[in-house]
């Protein structure tokens, strides 16, 4: 299992000094991400830091987003932003919804972790965003 799977964080979100995720686990063994108790969690996540992305930078749109989640020093930003367009059919510039939120979060687990995960958990996820958010 590959560590994004095992760490039950498929976008990889990384651990910040001081920021507590709901539905972490208590025991964070891996140094650079967190670590969920379950797969919904960590995209539930995902799907807050889309949110503060669009509210506190503006980013609607796959470049903006993927610009701000995977900054080009650390990686193949465009082919990111490419391979996201690709698996789906968004365009670059292409204005973002928050019903758009799940397609994009489930390629960008899919470029994260080389995963595609199902629908079914990705809205599961999606869901505990809309209920619970903070």
């Amino acid at each position: 299992m590959n560590r994004a799977l095992n760490n039950r964080n498929p976008l990889n979100i990384r651990r910040v000094a001081g920021t507590k995720w709901i539905g972490q686990s208590l025991l964070q063994t891996d140094r650079k991400y967190v670590k969920f108790q379950a797969i919904g969690w960590g995209l539930r996540a995902a799907f807050c830091i889309l949110r503060t992305y669009a509210r506190k930078y503006h980013a609607i749109c796959v470049r903006d987003i993927i610009n701000q989640w995977a900054p080009s020093c650390e990686n193949q930003t465009e082919t990111y932003i490419r391979n996201v367009c690709l698996w789906t059919g968004f365009s670059g510039n292409q204005r973002l919804t928050e019903k758009d939120w799940p397609l994009l979060v489930r390629a960008m687990a899919r470029q994260e972790c080389g995963v595609i995960l199902d629908s079914v958990t990705i809205n599961r996820g999606f869901t505990l965003y809309k209920l619970i958010t903070n």
